[in-house]
């Protein structure tokens, strides 16, 4: 797997926990989702990734289209 698929992957479990927890807990997480949305457009135009720096140090692979840092 490439880092590019694992922040596809941890965005998506991560989203998928918020809409749990704004189902069983409180609508107040839905900033948590909105967190995850800006943290996304943000990486889009800069090019920073932060889970990149974790998912290059557990030995992903870059990919050819990566949002990883240089």
């Amino acid at each position: 797997m490439t880092i590019e698929n694992g922040v596809r992957v941890i965005a998506g479990t991560m989203i998928l926990v918020s809409a749990a927890l704004v189902y069983f807990v409180s609508p107040w997480w839905l900033l948590f989702t909105a967190f995850i949305g800006l943290s996304l457009i943000q990486s889009a135009f800069t090019g920073f990734c932060p889970p990149t720096l974790l998912l290059r140090k557990l030995g992903f692979k870059e990919g050819a289209s990566s949002c990883g840092v240089k």
